[in-house]
């Protein structure tokens, strides 16, 4: 059997270049693996059989079912798999976990099957699957562009901490939604990643270099975000939306610090978490 975890994440920064002729939008953003993660098992089997401790989450439409099925399309496999899903990233959050949970399974799958496993070799059947999975192949720090499918790995960020707290967003289509939100207005040069990008490059990350330009369209489709980012500000932290919503999170370059503001977010009512920053996917 293998088992692998499946990180989240958090763009450190996003800015939206514009919207393309196919209809998605251009993006630039740094993205970090986070230390919140699901775990996934695969053993073999004479069919695919998908297991989830979350059970409504067990479809034919879940991405790690859809991953599964193209790459034994794909690469012509005749075996199955047993693949089981243990979730600890709530779905819907704007964290990345069922996209985390696909580049998992293809990772898995290829090693099972005896297919080659480096994210090269994965990343085309990636970006079929969704923009976001395509970066949790490689995880780490990395620059994503495009639609989020072309990935550029960066060297590792500093030891950071976050204070998260995670949501779940109550309606479908919910990254469609906020794009759909966005206005000509807020899309910028992608000069504000590409500082950040020269920065961890020398070591000189600076939490408040951190963006991100979904935050207005967010908070339109979903306005209760708002009370979060006060309440997050009133503690001393400053608040970032987590890509498209509705999680929010702050950057320390302090554990003690990030700890402090978990406490007193705690204290507000609010379900705030420490994660730290994990230097790989796997």
């Amino acid at each position: 059997m293998i088992t692998l975890r499946a990180p989240a994440k958090v763009n450190l920064a996003l800015e939206v270049l514009g919207q393309r002729e196919d209809g998605y939008h251009e993006l630039r953003s740094v993205v970090q693996t986070i230390t919140l993660v699901d775990f996934l098992s695969f053993a073999p089997s004479a069919e695919l059989r998908f297991f989830c401790d979350v059970p409504a989450l067990v479809t034919p439409r879940n991405l790690v079912v859809r991953a599964a099925e193209l790459l034994r399309q794909r690469a012509g496999v005749r075996q199955g798999a047993i693949i089981r899903l243990r979730k600890r990233i709530p779905p819907a959050a704007g964290l990345g976990g069922g996209s985390s949970d696909a580049a998992a399974t293809l990772v898995g799958l290829a090693r099972l099957w005896g297919l080659d496993d480096r994210p090269e070799a994965l990343a085309p059947l990636a970006a079929e699957l969704g923009a976001d999975v395509s970066f949790f192949l490689w995880g780490g720090t990395a620059q994503v562009a495009g639609r989020g499918e072309q990935v550029l790995p960066l060297p590792a960020a500093p030891p950071l901490w976050f204070v998260l707290i995670a949501g779940s967003a109550p309606v479908a289509d919910k990254t469609r939604r906020v794009f759909a939100a966005l206005q000509p207005e807020e899309w910028s040069s992608g000069e504000r990643v590409a500082r950040l990008v020269a920065a961890l490059a020398v070591g000189t990350f600076d939490p408040a270099a951190c963006f991100n330009a979904l935050t207005a369209p967010a908070l339109r489709v979903f306005p209760s975000l708002a009370s979060t980012l006060v309440q997050v500000q009133a503690v001393g932290a400053t608040p970032l939306v987590a890509g498209a919503g509705p999680s929010v999170f702050a950057v320390s370059r302090e554990g003690q610090e990030a700890r402090r503001w978990q406490q007193a977010l705690r204290q507000r009512g609010l379900p705030a978490r420490v994660v730290r920053v994990l230097s790989s996917a796997r």
